[in-house]
């Protein structure tokens, strides 16, 4: 048996019925897809109940009828639809039967009968959906007259039953992926915006300073805690801070939002980082009686000096240590000893250092996703990598800074398992004489 070519004569607009019976067919996708165990095993389940030698789970489509399983052929996908034996079996609502094909009159010229194959036997069911549609048939041929039982007649109806309940389920379940895919890109999207709001949509131009933030995602599904903000106070003076709440999602966005309005608003009142941090903790504990919850962070002020150094106050609650990375390539943690988590102790204490930041110098803040990455080898980067990374990369202002940090997440890939926040400021170099080249 061959495929046949098609046919080039004008075929005949389909019926408002026709129509509705091929939408069927494309609702539930199935042409020209891969072959497939179950239908497979259908197809050689009808050979087998009518002792045929070939048997096919066939569908009707516009100009052809395609296979999705064929038992006993071979090399064979789809023949064309007119004149076509299953083309005609679908027109009945039950079991159609041909036992001489050769002579009945519905098939006497059909090129299957005719053909290398000399079909002479045919009997099928026709695969009907839920809504009445029959998309084609389970059938069986036999190159002799012969005839089908009834109990023949029903296993066959049977299994194109089957063959419908198994399209229902993967037409059920492709639905289901595609509402699943835009219920996530929906989401994604929701995140995506939620988390722009929760963070500054640019950070101000600082007279003298260079500044630059970076937010590193871990997932795309979830709202991560971390924060940080950079502001002018009215005396002239800058304040800047960066941390991370507790939990992730929707919780996490609220506590975000309220943390860093907060930091904001008493930074107005009460420029001074420790009261700052106070403040925070006192509306933390008020919002959050029930439930607490609480927060690292660095609250810092820049004070601009007339060299073009900046003073910097910071202040620590719980936070990883900020790092000063001078010009000459040095790196200094500015500690904040026995600061302690923000919202959740009865009294807890707030510590303050101070560092200048000559031109050259850099200062760097970081959440813990940094430093809790882990190394190709499974170690934690830690402290100590990452001061010698910074150590052993030069880098030339905040940008550059922050972007030899980004090289360095992207090579540890995999093992960076947490959101991660950075916030550089750097004082540019002084500008050499002509002929000298700059200090490093």
């Amino acid at each position: 048996m061959t495929e046949h070519a098609r046919h080039l004569e004008p075929v005949p607009a389909p019926t408002a019925a026709e129509r509705e019976r091929l939408a069927a067919v494309r609702r539930y996708r199935i042409l020209d897809t891969p072959p497939d165990g179950t239908f497979d095993t259908i197809a050689s389940l009808a050979a087998r109940s009518c002792g045929a030698p070939i048997a096919t789970v066939a569908i009707v489509d516009s100009d052809r009828i395609w296979f999705k399983a064929a038992h006993g052929l071979h090399g064979v996908s789809q023949i064309d639809r007119d004149p076509g034996l299953c083309a005609s079996a679908i027109l009945h609502g039950g079991p159609y039967v041909v036992r001489d094909a050769l002579t009945d009159p519905r098939t006497a010229a059909n090129p299957l009968v005719h053909g290398e194959m000399g079909v002479r036997f045919y009997a099928a069911a026709p695969i009907t959906t839920a809504d009445g549609h029959r998309l084609g048939t389970v059938n069986v041929l036999d190159t002799r007259p012969r005839d089908a039982s009834e109990d023949q007649l029903a296993i066959l109806t049977d299994l194109a039953a089957l063959v419908a309940q198994e399209l229902e389920l993967r037409l059920s379940s492709i639905c289901t992926i595609t509402a699943e895919r835009t219920m996530r890109t929906g989401a994604e999207r929701l995140v995506r915006t939620l988390q722009r709001t929760l963070l500054p949509p640019a950070l101000p131009k600082v007279p003298g300073l260079d500044a630059a933030a970076a937010y590193h995602p871990v997932s795309q599904d979830e709202v991560g805690g971390d924060f940080y903000d950079l502001f002018p106070l009215d005396d002239g003076r800058w304040a800047f801070f960066l941390g991370d709440v507790c939990g992730k999602g929707a919780e996490a966005a609220a506590l975000t939002s309220l943390t860093r309005y907060t930091l904001r608003a008493a930074a107005i009142y009460e420029p001074d980082p420790c009261a700052a941090l106070g403040n925070l903790d006192s509306v933390l504990k008020g919002e959050y009686q029930s439930d607490p919850r609480f927060c690292t962070a660095l609250f810092g002020v820049l004070d601009p000096e007339q060299d073009g150094s900046f003073a910097v106050t910071l202040a620590g609650g719980g936070h990883p240590p900020a790092l000063a990375v001078r010009a000459d390539g040095t790196v200094e943690a500015v500690d904040t000893p026995g600061g302690q988590l923000i919202g959740i102790l009865p009294e807890p204490r707030f510590a303050q250092a101070g560092v200048r930041l000559a031109p050259g110098d850099a200062l760097l803040l970081y959440t813990d996703g940094l430093t809790e990455a882990r190394t190709p080898d499974g170690a934690m980067l830690g402290d100590e990598g990452l001061t010698a990374h910074l150590t052993s990369t030069p880098f030339d202002g905040a940008d550059n800074l922050l972007a030899n940090i980004h090289k360095l997440l992207t090579e540890l890939g995999a093992g960076v398992s947490d959101d991660t926040a950075l916030l550089a400021l750097s004082v540019p170099r002084r500008a050499e004489p002509s002929g000298q080249e700059p200090l490093r």
